[in-house]
Parts: structure tokens; sequence; C-alpha cells
């Protein structure tokens, strides 16, 4: 089955909108016979099976353009719109793609280098044609490839994970099921299309019927603010520092009232227990789901269900419905509670792999498990908490030291907004530990201040050697926090 054909055909008589806010908003049926002119537009003048690269800001087009491309048979390739000249190309090659949708402005900014280029006008052109097709099931099985989303490589060359129509069925259901999704659901969205978890909330919202709002200026707090508000918002979904910033930036979030907003999710990283507590707090009403993915889990692994997250805080919770999660030792058998092992996962969701890379994608899926590269450890009720990324573990001494551990004293410090962990070489201990913090300049926070309060709670060899201020939390183009 087609994944469009699930997330859209029930919704043909559907006579609400599904895009609200800024701009005119984009009914379900202009977006179900845009779909269907585009991709039949697609069908009839590329073919099938084609790498289709997408660049564009959310938008009803880039919608419109994301669907219409995977129901024509064809695979997107959503791609970040400040991606650099030579990555670009990287891809381009790397996937044999010939086509590009993008704006005008983004093809003159950027002097693209591909075959065939499709502007905004072009693709307006075709949507609004005025005959009204029929809708068409598209002849495509579950396993069929319908997207490469491309990890954000920070650390290393990117790798395109491959999705199947499956992957996206599976875990749409997934998350509908265990967030109690309805048609009366409207999300504001801040993450781009070209992230796994912002394509997660526009595959959810469409299929359960509901709205969103897009809004590209998360820096501009007031106005996610005022649309909460303005759109009736009921859920919002964001990264840590998007939590970090509405709680210790923002002048106004802790003392409103948002009437509509019944949860928020987080994914995209931990976010410490500090500021789970802090919004639980000023915001009592709205519920909070902490939640787990991986671009090669389609999304979404885990969450940790709201009544839990009291007595199980820091937890990253259980497998979502249909997923199972284990965490294991270096022999591949499930560890004891307390002791530290990977997270495994095994389910409809697992990507089919990495795009041409066989010896890649056979040390990430092994007999059908994945295996996330994520440390943790489970206690007693099978709950699982997060350690860190294999990669992130800092070797003092002998000693291996989780960078969570640290960074969730520090961020309990009142004026801390943010605080990053990172190892350096010494010439002694091999690697010393280095904190970076982002403070509220009205504090006065001080290296012999940290140096001691982590004294006080931590293991000698833990507290760091070396403390550094900077101004400003830096992020990726997903809000994620990259290493400075």
């Amino acid at each position: 089955m087609n994944c469009i054909d699930y997330l859209l055909e029930e919704h043909q008589k559907h006579s609400g909108d599904f895009i609200l806010g800024r701009g005119t908003p984009l009914s379900y049926q202009e977006l179900i016979q845009g779909v269907i002119r585009l991709s039949n537009w697609f069908e009839s003048n590329i073919g099938t099976g084609n790498k289709v690269i997408l660049i564009m800001p959310n938008s009803s087009q880039s919608v419109i353009s994301y669907l219409a491309i995977m129901k024509s048979g064809n695979v997107v390739v959503p791609l970040n719109p400040t991606i650099e000249k030579d990555g670009f190309n990287d891809i381009v090659e790397r996937c044999n793609s010939r086509y590009l949708v993008t704006t005008l402005q983004l093809k003159l900014r950027s002097d693209f280098q591909i075959e065939t280029i499709f502007t905004e006008e072009k693709i307006d052109a075709i949507i609004q044609k005025d005959e009204a097709p029929e809708w068409r099931s598209s002849a495509v099985t579950p396993d069929a490839l319908a997207q490469i989303i491309f990890t954000s490589g920070s650390t290393a060359k990117p790798k395109g994970v491959m999705i199947s129509h499956k992957n996206i069925i599976a875990n749409t259901s997934s998350i509908i099921e265990y967030l109690s999704l309805t048609s009366n659901d409207i999300i504001e969205i801040v993450l781009p299309f070209f992230y796994c978890y912002g394509l997660s909330l526009l595959h959810t919202h469409l299929k359960a019927g509901g709205s969103v709002v897009l809004n590209n200026t998360f820096i501009l707090l007031s106005s996610v603010l005022n649309d909460f508000q303005k759109y009736k918002c009921t859920g919002f979904a964001g990264v840590p520092s998007h939590f970090q910033i509405l709680l210790r930036k923002s002048n106004t979030f802790k003392t409103s009232k948002f009437p509509y907003l019944r949860y928020v999710t987080q994914a995209g990283g931990k976010l410490h227990t500090t500021f789970i507590k802090e919004f639980r707090e000023s915001q009592p009403d709205i519920k909070f789901v902490v939640m787990y993915g991986q671009t090669e889990a389609t999304a979404r692994l885990s969450y940790l269900p709201v009544e839990r997250l009291s007595d199980k805080l820091g937890s990253l919770g259980k497998g979502i419905p249909n997923v199972e999660l284990r965490v294991v030792n270096s022999d591949g058998q499930p560890v004891k509670p307390g002791e530290i092992g990977e997270i495994i996962a095994q389910g409809d969701n697992v990507m089919l792999g990495y795009y041409n890379e066989p010896e890649e994608t056979a040390k990430t899926i092994k007999d059908g498990w994945l295996y996330t590269g994520d440390l943790a450890r489970v206690d007693e009720d099978g709950f699982i908490y997060h350690a860190a990324r294999r990669k992130e573990m800092i070797k003092v001494g002998g000693r291996r030291v989780s960078p969570k551990e640290i960074e969730a004293v520090i961020v309990g410090i009142d004026g801390v907004i943010d605080c990053s962990i990172e190892a350096q070489e010494d010439e002694v201990l091999g690697e010393a530990i280095k904190a970076i913090l982002v403070t509220n300049k009205t504090m006065h926070i001080t290296e012999d201040m940290v140096k001691q309060i982590c004294a006080d709670n931590l293991a000698n060899y833990k507290v760091p050697q070396v403390v550094e201020f900077i101004d400003n939390i830096k992020v990726n183009a997903t809000g994620k926090k990259v290493k400075v």
C-alpha cells in the first residue's frame, strides 16, 4: 500500500482545513486535489522510481510536493534549504538524482547543479488546474522505497536512511494510538520537514484528520505563544533546546495560560529532568510526553506514559505500540536492572537500510534488530533510562563518564540555560572534562561556583576541569544542539 493512500484516501470528503496560520489556509480538499494533480503529472512526465530531491521551507507547496512525489511512485529526498553546495552535489551523485523541487529564491541563491529543476511557479501551475481528477490507489508494494532521509552528519558523512511505505504507515499508526490523536487536534509545528520528527507530525495529523500550524520562526517566541492562543493549538512538539528556551529565555511562557494546549511532546535528545520539573510546575494542566526515536526507526521508538512521569522521571519509557525494545550487553543478551547496555529495536518502523551502504547497514541491523548505538539501563519495571550515545562517553583516567550525568547537575543551577559536556585531550588522564555553559546574564555564575556544585554532587573525577561560558545555545536547522 502506498503510504499516501493510507494518509489521505479516507479524507476525500473532509470539509475542514489542514494547514492553518500564516498566508492562505489549505483545506483538505485543496490538499488532496493538489496531490492528485501533481502526482499524476509526475507519473506522466518523469515516470516512477526516480529520486526526487525536495528543498523547500515548510509551506503548503512543500507539503503537496512531498506527498505527490511519493504518491506518484517516486522517492522523495527532503534536504535542508541551507545545505552547502558540496553537500548537495554529493547527494545528487550518490542518489543519481535528476530532479529537484525547490523555490525560485533558493534556485537563484544556491546555483543548484542538477538536470531538471521545478520551482514553485511550475508546481502552482500544475496544482491549480481546473480539472478535478479522481483518486486512484497507487500500485506500490508496502516494502517499496518511499523516501531517503539523510542524517545530520555532525560527526561523519551523512548516511541516507531508506524509509519504506510500510515504515511510515507503521510508525504513524503507533504514534496516533499512544497520543490518542483525533480530528480535533491542532499542532504547532516548528520542526522542519527534512527532519523525521517534523515529518511524523505531518503524517499523524493527516491520518487523524487534524490540522497543523506552520511556524518557521521559533526564534520569535512571541509568535509561537500567539499561535497557541490564536489557532487553539492542542499540541506542540519540540527538541530539548525549544523547551530550554521557552522555560528560561521567555518572560511570559511560565506565567501564561494556554487553555487549548492539552499536551506537548519532546524528543530529539535528552531533556534534563530539571526542565521537565519546571515545565510541569508552571504548566500543570499540559501533559508532557517524553519520547525517544531515530531516523532509522522512521521517527519514534519509545514514549513515557504521562501517568508514569512522576515516578519514572528521567526515563525514556518503553517501546511504542508494535515496537519491541531491549537493552543488551556485548553478547546480545538482555542486561540486568542497573547494568548499562545498548538499546536495540524491532518493528515494522525499522528502516530498510542505508542507501548504497550495505556494510553500514549490516553493522546496524542484525538478525532483524536495529542497533541504535544508544547506551542505557533498565529498572526493575523494564523502563529504560538513556545513558549516552556510545560515541559520547568520555574516558577519564580509564573510567567511563556519561556527559548526561554532569549536565544534569549543572542545569540545576539557577540561571543556567544550557550546558554541554565535552572531552578535551589531557596528557595525564587521556581525556579531561570541559563544561560549556549558556547562562542568564542577570545571574552571576562563576567557574568556581560551577566546579564547587559539581564537587558537592559528583565523584571527583566527574568534576569539569574547564568551564567555558558562551552567549547562545548552538543548534542546527532542526533545533538540535550542536557541540561547539
